[in-house]
């Protein structure tokens, strides 16, 4: 079993008990980590706030040197990284290589660049008439992350926290907790300073309660399920510190009539089965002119063809397994109550693919004639499952697009740029991309509604963890 990195050094835990951690393709366990409780979450925020003063009076410059030879060594072992991710959570290879390992090395420099930009002057201060305003960090951050994008969500939670001047006790998601662990691994090896960075594994009623009620925990970030951040929220409230929360969505993906059609519906069918639909921003809900309805539908059942399901090491893979046993049986009830609710199912189905008995795998699935206030379109699935709902008119498109509880993300096919625009502008969510428009790591991400509080990515990501300090300066 593994340990508990607390202080600068790999220690046991309080507990003595362990969780199991499967590959779920194969439903083995490949390793186990500890199930801590709160005295090992006491230890490790004693650790933090004892290193706090001396991390957070380093200049910008010495902390990203820190920060600078851990990304060092986390790309020399980024191949390694990949595999783990593989194994701990499902990702095909490629993907794994790509985006659960690359993509967290991707935002980690991105960091480190804009440090580089707004260097010490973005924390001394601006002058406001006679008047100062600084940043400083909060201090003592308590980190609680998912098993979709596991080592993506820690980077952006960790590293511009610690950029910042905090230090860092880390829970990561007991379903794929080996990422944590690496990146853990990369923190000692840099020779980052004992307390600045300490990981303790856990269940979240658990360990996840501790950390978000502890008195000396200054501020808690949680990325997660609506459910967990409004438990977060009520238990973090008693000591009133900062809550920053990213959480689900039902994202909408409107396909105006003069888009390219099936251009417009492949790229959403893609963007649903990514992850094997294990990602908060989804493009869920297909929104298509009724017009063009039929056309869609037959067309998004072929692009679903062709992500079925496969071993993560094998070439070629598109869609792994999903992350464990509870999500498998989640995924197959709501496919279950679609049918139920009257929505035709397409293609796919909650029986498992042929030849994949053994495994967390699922169909990629589509249903049509589905009405927006099915729990298929107001609920987050969190699997490969998309549906398709028509609209007469673009104002409807618009008011169907918003009826949901969630805003996290939405999407515009428009034939014109402009008039796409213009529709994402009137689109509740925090993020909105316009005729596939690329990735940007600098750009702010978070939620409208019940999708979050905060914003990570970028210079917004930075901003989340500093307190903001106004100095009257007299004569």
């Amino acid at each position: 079993m593994r340990s508990l990195y607390l202080n600068g050094a790999w220690t046991g835990s309080s507990s003595d008990q362990a969780l199991d951690v499967i590959n779920p393709a194969t439903e083995q366990v490949i390793d186990s980590v500890p199930a801590g409780d709160p005295a090992d979450v006491d230890r490790a925020v004693a650790a933090a706030k004892a290193a706090f003063p001396s991390w957070s009076a380093l200049s910008v410059a010495e902390r990203r040197s820190y920060l600078e030879r851990a990304l060092e060594l986390f790309r020399r072992r980024a191949e390694d990284v990949a595999a783990t991710m593989a194994a701990d959570m499902g990702a095909p290879l490629k993907f794994a290589t790509k985006i659960q390992a690359g993509l967290p090395m991707v935002m980690f420099q991105t960091y480190l660049d804009l440090l580089d930009e707004v260097g010490e002057r973005y924390f001394t201060g601006e002058r406001v008439g006679e008047s100062l305003v600084v940043r400083e960090p909060v201090g003592v951050v308590g980190a609680i992350t998912p098993w979709n994008y596991p080592l993506h969500q820690i980077v952006l939670k960790v590293i511009p926290a610690l950029a910042a001047g905090n230090t860092v006790v880390l829970k990561p998601s007991e379903i794929a907790p080996l990422g944590a662990y690496a990146l853990a691994e990369v923190f000692h090896d840099a020779g980052l300073p004992a307390g600045v960075f300490n990981l303790v594994s856990g269940t979240g009623p658990v360990v996840g309660e501790a950390i978000a009620a502890h008195p000396d925990v200054d501020m808690v970030s949680f990325t997660g399920s609506g459910r967990a951040g409004r438990r977060v929220s009520e238990v973090a409230s008693a000591t009133v510190k900062r809550v920053a929360l990213e959480l689900g969505g039902k994202s909408p993906n409107v396909i105006l009539p003069d888009a390219d059609l099936r251009h417009a519906v492949k790229r959403g069918v893609a963007d649903v089965m990514r992850n094997t639909g294990q990602s908060c921003n989804a493009l869920t809900r297909m929104l298509v002119h009724r017009d063009q309805y039929d056309e869609a539908v037959r067309t998004a059942a072929e692009a679903a063809a062709k992500h079925a399901p496969g071993d993560p090491l094998e070439e070629g893979t598109r869609m792994g397994p999903l992350v464990s046993k509870a999500q498998l049986d989640r995924v197959r009830d709501y496919i279950g109550i679609g049918v139920k609710e009257g929505a035709r199912l397409v293609t796919g189905g909650a029986e498992p693919p042929e030849g994949r008995e053994q495994g967390y795998y699922v169909q990629p699935t589509v249903f049509a004639d589905v009405r927006n206030d099915m729990r298929i379109a107001q609920e987050e699935i969190f699997g490969p499952v998309l549906v398709l709902i028509p609209y007469d008119s673009e104002e409807e498109a618009v008011e169907i697009a918003n009826d949901t509880v969630y805003g996290l993300n939405a999407a515009v096919w428009a034939g014109d740029r402009d008039h796409g625009l213009a529709v994402a502008r009137r689109l509740r969510a925090g993020q909105v991309e316009v005729n596939g428009g690329d990735f940007n790591p600098r750009v702010p991400f978070g939620g409208y509604k019940q999708s979050g509080v905060g914003r990570e990515w970028g210079i917004h990501g930075l901003d989340e963890f500093c307190e903001v300090k106004a100095v009257q300066l007299g004569a």
